[in-house]
């Protein structure tokens, strides 16, 4: 039985895109998937995923979501061992450990070319740092992404593919859900 975390993209931020964490877990049980639960009200999810692959899961999800919800937004799903690796590779651990609130954690549709993170680091104009590997990004914010220029929008412009991004306090919390260690 392989575990897995799924992340919603832009639910219940600004009054946009409502989802009760039920009708989440609801929609995640509907199609087969077994002990599920939900993290805050952002969208977090783990679940027991039997055999199925990520991708072929974030396609389910999208589509039955769209159905079930009207909800249009795109899913992010990883492995609980993923999620592992991801946590590990932390290549800010003195952030994580001082201001754990502002590094965030952008998980990748796609894994971005060096090219595109040269182009990343290169828009960079204010004291934020950033790491890229694999599927993922990871992005310290000293004076917090709320005042940045390196928003999201950017982020996924110059990764040239789409994310979403949890800070590093919700990125342990849902590694203690999925059962790994962190």
């Amino acid at each position: 039985m392989t575990t897995c975390i799924a992340l919603l993209r832009a639910v219940n931020v600004g009054g946009r895109n409502l989802v009760a964490m039920s009708d989440l877990r609801a929609l995640v049980e509907s199609l087969g998937l077994t002990g599920v639960r939900t993290l805050l009200q952002s969208g977090n999810c783990v679940f027991d995923a039997g055999r199925a692959a990520p991708a072929e899961l974030e396609r389910r999800l999208e589509r039955t979501a769209r159905e079930k919800l009207g909800l249009d937004t795109e899913l992010f799903v990883r492995t609980a061992a993923e999620w592992r690796d991801l946590v590990a590779a932390n290549p800010f651990p003195a952030e994580a450990k001082s201001d754990p609130g502002r590094l965030l954690v952008y998980c990748l549709r796609d894994a971005p070319t060096r090219d595109a993170a040269a182009a990343l680091a290169a828009a960079i104009a204010g004291r934020e740092r950033a790491h890229v590997a694999g599927r993922h990004a990871w992005i310290v914010y000293p004076d917090g992404s709320g005042r940045s220029k390196l928003t999201g929008a950017v982020v996924e412009r110059q990764l040239a593919t789409r994310g979403t991004a949890r800070n590093w306090n919700t990125v342990l919390k849902l590694a203690a859900l999925a059962g790994v260690a962190a």
